[in-house]
């Protein structure tokens, strides 16, 4: 499996309807996901997009690793306060999700997606 780029039309319906319910988190998905919210012009997005597409397959039966481009979808990005890029939302099944930023190693992103996509 490969990343997968993500339109504001597509977010509501796959990841959450934030215009339907602006005050409770509700996630649509079938599988835990981390969102990558990116620039093509960002050199810390570019370092670790080669992470994510590995992340991907390595993961490919156990989550979804979805691409948002925040000059495509600037009101997508104003939704969730994205004010430096990359920020990477770590989506679980239940509960809260969770925002990192800044270009995370690669052994990072495997311990938040074993230890809060994958927990329990």
């Amino acid at each position: 499996m490969k990343t997968i780029h993500l339109t504001k039309e597509e977010f509501l319906t796959k990841v959450a309807n934030y215009e339907a319910d602006p005050t409770e988190w509700k996630y649509l998905g079938d599988t835990p996901a981390n969102i990558d919210f990116y620039a093509d012009w960002c050199g810390p997005c570019k370092t670790i997009a080669p992470i994510l597409e590995e992340l991907a397959k390595d993961y490919s039966d156990k989550i979804y690793i979805y691409k948002v481009n925040t000059e495509q979808e600037q009101e997508l990005a104003g939704a969730f306060g994205i004010r430096s890029i990359p920020s990477l939302l770590f989506v679980p099944m239940t509960g809260s999700p969770q925002m990192a930023q800044g270009a995370l190693p690669k052994s990072s992103f495997k311990e938040a997606i074993e230890n809060v996509l994958l927990k329990g």
